[in-house]
């Protein structure tokens, strides 16, 4: 199993950070490897979600959501092409100033063999350029 984790504080509220991580439908619009985003079904905190990406290659798949506002997302794998599990999740505290410290934690197997070094770079290798998008998200909707 392929794990990743990266830890940043955002210069946001935990419910303003919380709020960019729920809106699922709007992540094709600041993050590039994410061409479509859908909610397929709404059940109370949690939400079935299918994804359209371009991570090396197109794939597709679907996370099941759980949501605790505004300290927690987290999601299980339901279905795709690419991968066999995948889980991971958004923890968000509050930070000194009024700003929030989170940690993305994800790991994965593929259904296809992956050597293990390859698959935790896999993972890795997008996290800067995620995080980045996060930070621009931000000053974007709350001009911080």
């Amino acid at each position: 199993m392929a794990t990743a984790q990266k830890t940043e504080t955002f210069n946001c509220t935990p419910q303003e950070f919380f709020n960019i991580v729920v809106d699922y439908e709007k992540y094709p619009e600041f993050l590039a490897e994410v061409k479509s985003c859908k909610i397929v079904k709404t059940e109370g905190d949690s939400k079935l979600v299918d994804y359209k990406v371009s991570v090396l290659k197109p794939l597709a798949y679907q996370l099941k959501t759980k949501e605790v506002a505004p300290t927690l997302v987290s999601w299980e794998f339901a279905g795709g092409d690419a991968f066999k599990t995948m889980s991971g999740s958004w923890k968000i505290e509050e930070a000194p100033g009024g700003k929030c410290r989170c940690t993305y934690d994800v790991e994965a197997s593929f259904k296809m063999f992956v050597p293990g070094p390859v698959a935790t770079t896999l993972l890795n290798v997008n996290l800067p350029a995620m995080m980045s998008a996060y930070h621009k998200r931000i000053n974007s909707l709350y001009g911080k």
